[in-house]
């Protein structure tokens, strides 16, 4: 396929290494190259299968838009634009185009996320619940996005809401942990990322699962089919 790569940071670049060694022809565009969707006209876009956005929440939206205006499919591991689901399932809908968007596409993740809404049970049986997450410094956006879908699912699986606290510091690629506990015992549920390579594996297989479906698709709804 030819891929285009929007993101040249840490993820988006490993992301076009794992297209590359996957057989794939890679075009990577970074925000200088791309202000305000620049980069993404129709004649850009024309000899290009399918996109991955590892971006910023300031440019995500603009480069859904026009790539499925321009009848692309689009990967999203970028975060922070959630309010505007709705909106962007319509007009995925109304274009005919292929979305898959998570705000972790590491098959590991979705295994936690899956035993973390098992465990979440507990809190309908006086065990009390908090969430940490822990990343590099550098990371802008406090909660993770994968740490508000963690509160998210345990929110739907007991009817609780749990607190989220966010730890930034050193080259942490990304820890999550799910703690419940009772005066007879803790329940510890945590994955702990050793490198990006998983992130941008998945959202590379999601690209290539995507090739001849149409539709709005979570990636957690997917991936056991890869």
């Amino acid at each position: 396929m030819n891929i285009l790569v929007l993101g040249r940071g840490k993820t988006g670049s490993l992301v076009a290494e794992v297209a590359r060694e996957r057989g794939h022809h890679v075009r990577v565009i970074g925000a200088a190259e791309n202000a305000s969707g620049a980069a993404l006209s129709a004649d850009n876009l024309a000899s290009i299968d399918v996109a991955i956005d590892f971006t910023n929440p300031d440019a995500v939206l603009l480069n859904i838009e026009a790539c499925i205006r321009g009848r692309k499919n689009i990967v999203v591991g970028t975060t922070g634009w959630y309010g505007e689901l709705p909106r962007i399932r319509e007009l995925v809908q109304q274009c005919g185009g292929s979305l898959v968007y998570a705000p972790n596409f590491s098959i590991g993740v979705n295994l936690f996320f899956d035993v973390a809404r098992s465990a979440a049970a507990a809190l309908r049986h006086e065990y009390f619940g908090q969430i940490f997450e822990r990343h590099h410094a550098q990371k802008k956006d406090a909660p993770s996005g994968t740490a508000m879908a963690l509160q998210q699912l345990v929110r739907d699986a007991s009817g609780t809401e749990l607190e989220i606290t966010s730890f930034r510091e050193g080259d942490v690629v990304g820890m999550h942990e799910l703690v419940l506990d009772s005066p007879n015992d803790t329940i510890y549920v945590c994955h702990d990322a050793k490198s990006r390579r998983g992130f941008a594996e998945g959202a590379v297989k999601a690209a290539e699962w995507l090739v001849g479906k149409k539709g709005f698709f979570e990636f957690k709804d997917v991936w056991r089919e890869m």
